[in-house]
């Protein structure tokens, strides 16, 4: 627990604002301390009373003994009783000390968590860690498993994966899942402790016993790809549902959990304009056209902060601002929207039936499709207003043929379970199907329900585990995205990698190649840099099998230039060629079209140099240049070899350029051809 006491202390100082309000609150606490204390001594009292009771008995066991017996023994039970109250008051004493201790633990967390939830500044954030601290030098469980996570994040740039371990192995021995899980995970890529895949497969299946959605997810992912296990498509789909149930639950009860998955592969110009992540300039011009009177930036700028998107808060007083501007400029968007929060209700729109109603009559009035389907909504489930299947089918089928997903999912549904209407699991196939096209959560959920028992469909598991797989992935892990892209920003590499690390062997593709991106950085400073490329090449390999062709390409050459494995022309030749007959990859298609041309893991073939080189150039505008010089350097290079190394009868054999210039003699040449056009360029325009 050293590292833990160290931690206090440099929150405290870093909570140093803070201390008035504590001391306020320590006054109030022991107030409070010297109440319980007093009822503690009069249950300790009662207590005594009680073991005295119960001891009167004894006086009198055996009248058949003598006298002189009975008053040694008398003397004998007096002392004994007198030792019994005094180890009982002590123990009693203890125990309520323990329980104060326990009881002030829980409340430093539990305050710890209400700061948490109700902050948005990361200095905010950083004063709840404060009482998770001293929760978890109480002894606070809970507390102790989020002072382990920070420890291991980086959140606060607090990092320490020793200290991190110490406290998750104390976790493990309580029979934490979290610790469970954490630690497996660890074990699984090295990190700070002993890579051990073995070992890693135990604790994962301890924690999913346990009950961690994580492991759960994590063994799903292992069993469906067959990773230090066989591989196993119906015990995949078990660790799947599970984790897909829950987060339908949840699902059911808001819209769900914004994923911003931002991949780093992209070129840096790029990334810093991600679509995925609202830049903060942008923003404010956004806000900026918003008051101007841009009705469709105000409706968008609402939906951002009614659900948190873009890297935005959740900020439902903004949402409900900027929904109520567009709606008084006559958006029906706006005003259906509206409705959606006074229907669900939130601290800036508290839950009324009624302008929930008003609102989507209005949105509907005007043929909305979202208006639409949440007076579907009302009827549907009777809020306001009694339970109408009748209505709500009429309402979802006329938002669902204008193409909205939600409307299509609860039409879908309503067959699905036969609410109102005669089951039929073709229709609402149909409408699952419908609904699932645009990514709604729920629709995917139900359509992997019905793959998995065969319930209007032929039976599929791997068709289920993957459509499972796409709910599992909106769990409210998926938040580590933002925090690992904003670290990574931040220059802070080693808590990006670990917490890229940890959802990518959760399966999802975009966290492997973030994560191997990072690995092949060799920037990272928690592993040790000889373990960095072969485990950039395993995350390239999980990432290329779920469809990744830039992952694809990355292997390719990985084998080529042999990073992390022995160098293998063929092996990087095979998939150069998966990565151009499967995704028509450009950079794959020069690859290749270069070891046609020098015969390097494959039969030297000049024609299909050319042919791939020319379909790279078609099929990326970046790949011109590039092409065009290559082609020029395998043009030049052939006509030398025709007019110096060859007669005219073919008499003669090749002499290898190889051995004459040297091994990079292309590069020569090109730099040769580039000179040569410098040159020209310069006499002709100077």
């Amino acid at each position: 627990m050293k590292p833990l006491s160290l931690l206090i202390e440099i929150m405290i100082i870093l909570g140093a604002t803070v201390k008035n309000v504590e001391a306020e609150k320590h006054n109030e606490k022991q107030n409070e301390r010297n109440v319980t204390t007093q009822e503690s001594v009069n249950e300790m009292k009662q207590s005594l009373s009680h073991t005295l009771e119960r001891r009167k008995p004894n006086k009198a066991i055996n009248k058949r003994e003598n006298l002189l017996e009975r008053k040694s023994l008398q003397t004998l039970r007096i002392k004994g009783i007198q030792k019994d109250l005094s180890k009982a008051k002590k123990n009693n004493l203890n125990k309520q000390a323990q329980r104060n201790f326990t009881d002030e633990g829980e409340q430093l967390y539990q305050m710890g968590i209400k700061i948490l939830k109700q902050s948005k500044s990361k200095k905010q954030k950083a004063r709840a860690y404060i009482f998770f601290a001293k929760a978890a030098d109480m002894g606070n469980l809970n507390a102790m498993e989020k002072m382990a996570d920070a420890l291991l994040f980086g959140n606060f740039g607090m990092q320490n994966i020793t200290a991190a371990i110490q406290l998750y192995e104390s976790l493990a021995n309580e029979g934490s899942y979290k610790a469970q899980n954490a630690l497996g995970f660890l074990s699984s890529y090295g990190i700070g402790m002993e890579y051990d895949q073995a070992k890693a497969l135990i604790y994962y299946t301890f924690g999913s016993a346990g009950g961690s959605m994580m492991s759960q997810m994590i063994l799903g992912y292992r069993y469906l790809s067959g990773i230090n296990v066989l591989q196993n498509c119906e015990v995949a789909l078990n660790h799947y549902k599970k984790v897909a149930d829950y987060i339908a639950d949840k699902l059911e009860k808001s819209e769900g959990i914004p994923v911003e998955k931002v991949r780093l592969t992209e070129r840096p110009e790029n990334l810093s304009s991600n679509s995925e992540i609202l830049d903060w300039d942008i923003y404010q011009y956004y806000k900026f056209l918003a008051e101007r009177g841009d009705i469709q930036i105000q409706v968008s700028l609402g939906q951002l902060h009614l659900i948190g998107r873009k890297g935005l808060d959740q900020d439902y007083y903004k949402a409900l601002y900027y929904f109520l501007k567009a709606a008084k400029a006559g958006s029906a968007n706006a005003m259906a929207f509206i409705g959606k929060m006074y229907l669900e209700g939130n601290v800036a729109a508290p839950q009324n039936n009624i302008t929930a109603f008003k609102y989507f009559s209005m949105a509907a009035s005007k043929g909305n499709a979202i208006g639409l389907h949440g007076l579907g909504l009302v009827y549907f489930y009777g809020k306001g207003v009694p339970v109408n299947y009748a209505e709500a089918l009429k309402y979802f089928q006329k938002a669902a043929e204008k193409g909205w997903p939600n409307a299509q999912f609860h039409l879908g549904y309503m067959y699905y379970s036969g609410s109102g209407v005669w089951k039929d699991y073709k229709l609402a196939f149909k409408y699952f199907y419908l609904a699932s096209q645009s990514g709604q959560p729920l629709a995917i959920y139900y359509l992997a329900e019905m793959y998995a028992t065969g319930k209007g469909v032929l039976r599929s598991c791997r068709t289920a585990v993957e459509l499972y797989k796409g709910v599992c992935e909106l769990g409210h892990w998926a938040e580590k995205f933002l925090t690992a892209y904003f670290a990574y920003k931040d220059g802070d590499i080693d808590s990006s990698l670990v917490q890229y690390a940890l959802l990518a062997e959760m399966g999802y593709e975009v966290a492997q190649s973030n994560s191997a991106f990072i690995l092949e950085s060799r920037k990272a400073n928690i592993l040790k840099k000889e373990k960095m490329y072969p485990m950039a090449l395993l995350l390239w390999n999980r990432a290329a099998i779920q469809g990744n062709a830039y992952a694809r390409v990355k292997i390719g050459d990985y084998h080529y230039y042999g990073y992390g494995t022995k160098k293998d022309y063929q092996t990087a030749a095979t998939h150069y060629s998966v990565a151009v007959d499967k995704y028509h990859s450009a950079q794959a298609m020069f690859n290749l079209a270069y070891m046609y041309e020098h015969g390097l893991g494959i039969a030297k073939d000049i024609h299909l140099a050319r042919r791939l080189y020319d379909m790279a150039a078609q099929t990326s505008p970046d790949a011109h240049i590039p092409v065009f010089f290559a082609l020029m350097k395998l043009e030049t290079v052939h006509l030398l070899q025709d007019i110096l190394f060859f007669n005219f009868t073919k008499q003669w054999k090749w002499i290898k350029l190889d051995n004459t210039v040297g091994p990079y003699w292309d590069i020569f040449v090109i730099g040769l051809i580039v000179a040569v056009l410098i040159f020209l360029f310069r006499h002709r325009y100077g």
